[in-house]
């Protein structure tokens, strides 16, 4: 995913942007370009009629009050809006532009119709890099946020001080991050030559969205490679349940231990996807009991579940009314996440780092300041974890983890989405503070 780009930068912006045929701009194309651009702005901070700005189509597909939200979003994180930093003409009827904020700068693109009266017919922020943000900035806005939170930016490297750290020791639910802990344990299985990446197995396990695995047909031919990719970058339940039952559970329990986790009860039995899914959404087992009951109970619970089969109607409606159950979850403290990311990098295993490089989750441009960037993250109402590995050679390994936990309400994802940004920003040079 460039997802989070795409989510908290300009979710409904993205119309297509239909872009002449390069040639040389005249001087009444540039000016033009530039006057939108300034338009565009005026909109943003609600100076210039918004429909005399923008096309019909545009209005019809962003109305303005979701244009100033998303303006809203950025402001939150980045300070007020200031001005047009830059236009670049890219085509008669297109540019590049930069919009600078108080504490960052936004840039994209953006499109004109070919005649007059020349409104913008497409407009798309890609990125927005943080200028003069703190530690101490960025620690108070994730404090500012309801519910519990916690961020963790440091070096893997012994005896260095992490840059940032908040509720680093604090145990949260994770949702799909658990699944490094799957991946790490498939590698290091890999490494003592118990497997290899391109064994194939066949589709035994059925799980529920997100992913698309669980529409394929029983049987199907998949190799552990293709299986870890679509676990890391898509999410994808059904892979990842495959994957436990491929190493088995004590396995991936074993690993929870093994990588150094500072808590492991309330993660123990290590849930399957599906088993997250029906302890939320039937009655067949009363989640009350699950909760405070001892393992043994819990693992003969699990086992009852493997003949429940609600339909998926049932399944989703437990996941749309806010936060439920959220105790029942897969839980790490950003210090137990980053100790599992140094033992899954001190592996060496290009290929476990590949996979969890597929989908960095981060602007092209923020991912071009880093040689490599690995990312997983994890959601469900009232829980939402990103975490990022990153490497260059100045700066060395380093862990960007943040997390939120609401029993009470949902989570606004693009703020905190905003924040790991600023965090990985903030990351650079960490090594050498």
């Amino acid at each position: 995913m460039k997802r989070f780009l795409t989510l908290w930068l300009a979710p409904a912006l993205s119309l297509a942007l239909q872009v002449s045929p390069v040639h040389a701009q005249s001087a009444e194309d540039v000016e033009r370009l530039e006057q939108r651009a300034e338009d565009i702005v005026s909109a943003m901070g609600g100076e210039a009629v918004y429909d005399e700005v923008f096309t019909d189509q545009f209005v019809e597909a962003v109305p303005a009050a979701q244009f100033t939200a998303i303006k809203g979003q950025i402001e939150s994180q980045f300070g007020a809006l200031i001005g047009v930093e830059s236009v670049e003409a890219a085509t008669p009827n297109g540019a590049n532009i930069a919009i600078r904020f108080e504490r960052g700068l936004a840039s994209g693109q953006f499109t004109l119709e070919s005649g007059e009266p020349f409104e913008v017919t497409g407009f798309l922020l890609t990125d927005v890099q943080p200028i003069g943000d703190s530690v101490e900035q960025l620690l108070a806005d994730l404090a500012a946020l309801p519910g519990e939170t916690g961020v963790l930016i440091t070096s893997l490297a012994d005896g260095i001080e992490p840059r940032a750290a908040s509720n680093a020791d604090r145990q949260f639910a994770i949702g799909s991050t658990f699944k490094i802990y799957v991946l790490s344990a498939l590698a290091h299985s890999i490494a003592a030559g118990e497997r290899d990446w391109d064994d194939v197995v066949h589709l035994s396990e059925r799980s529920y969205p997100s992913g698309q695995l669980q529409e394929w047909p029983l049987g199907s031919p998949l190799t552990l490679h293709t299986l870890a990719t679509l676990m890391i970058s898509n999410s994808d339940n059904t892979a990842t349940d495959q994957l436990i039952a491929e190493l088995g559970r004590e396995a991936v329990e074993a690993e929870l231990v093994a990588a150094g986790h500072s808590d492991p009860s309330a993660t123990l039995p290590f849930l399957t996807t599906r088993e997250m899914f029906l302890l939320k959404s039937t009655t067949n087992i009363d989640p009350a009991q699950y909760l405070s009951s001892d393992l043994d109970w819990r693992r003969d619970a699990l086992e009852f579940l493997g003949d429940v089969e609600p339909d998926m109607a049932q399944v989703m409606a437990a996941f749309t009314g806010g936060p439920n159950l959220i105790e029942i979850e897969w839980f790490a403290s950003p210090a137990d996440l980053a100790r599992l990311l140094q033992r899954l990098a001190a592996l060496e295993d290009d290929t476990a780092l590949g996979v969890l490089a597929v989908n960095p989750s981060m602007s092209d441009t923020m991912r071009a300041e880093w040689d490599y960037a690995g990312y997983k993250g994890g959601s469900e109402p009232g829980v939402l974890n990103l975490t990022w590995l990153l490497y260059d050679e100045a700066d060395g390994w380093q862990i960007v983890t943040l997390s939120w936990n609401n029993p009470e309400d949902e989570l606004d994802n693009a703020r905190l989405e905003m924040l790991g940004m600023r965090a990985i920003a903030l990351a650079k040079g960490a090594a050498s503070d």
